[in-house]
């Protein structure tokens, strides 16, 4: 897709040495990308951290009992 933007020389020429790109259209198109699955990863993140993947443990309402019977022991 096509957009336009402004965007000052200084921050475009630091745009492309930081991203390794040879043209303006790839490195802008990377930094984008990057900034996206910077989020992505830091929402999976939160998931992670708020136990959104976690099994609920089955064990939590089981009582344990001795095996061995108090007579024999």
């Amino acid at each position: 897709m096509r957009i336009t933007v402004n965007i000052d020389r200084k921050s475009l020429a630091a745009l492309i040495t930081y991203t390794g790109e040879k043209n303006h259209e790839m490195a802008i198109t990377k930094a984008i990308r990057a900034l996206v699955r910077r989020h992505r990863l830091s929402e999976f993140g939160q998931l992670i951290r708020d136990g959104a993947f976690d099994y609920p443990d089955e064990r939590v309402n089981q009582t344990v009992t001795n095996p061995i019977h108090p007579t024999y022991g």
